[in-house]
């Protein structure tokens, strides 16, 4: 099984974040259809066809693969964006 590159995982879970504000504040189809783009993506990433499904198994992953107090190479530190 193919397991999704976290950094990517974690881009994506951001920038789901902030769409879903920017659609709760009115900011027009722009928002909404990258939303749309970006809920698609974390659910092909993940393996499933529901985005809460989707950001339950990202949320997983990203607790899962190291330890959320250490830093990685690339200066993340592990920490998610879903609670």
């Amino acid at each position: 099984m193919l397991v999704p590159d976290r950094k990517i995982v974690r881009e994506l879970l951001t920038r789901y974040a902030s769409l879903r504000i920017a659609q709760s504040e009115g900011h027009g189809s722009t928002a909404a259809r990258e939303l749309e783009d970006v809920s698609y993506t974390l659910c092909v990433m993940m393996g499933t066809s529901d985005i809460s499904d989707a950001i339950a198994k990202a949320d997983v992953l990203l607790l899962t693969e190291g330890r959320p107090d250490v830093a990685d190479a690339d200066g993340e530190n592990g920490l998610t964006l879903v609670g």
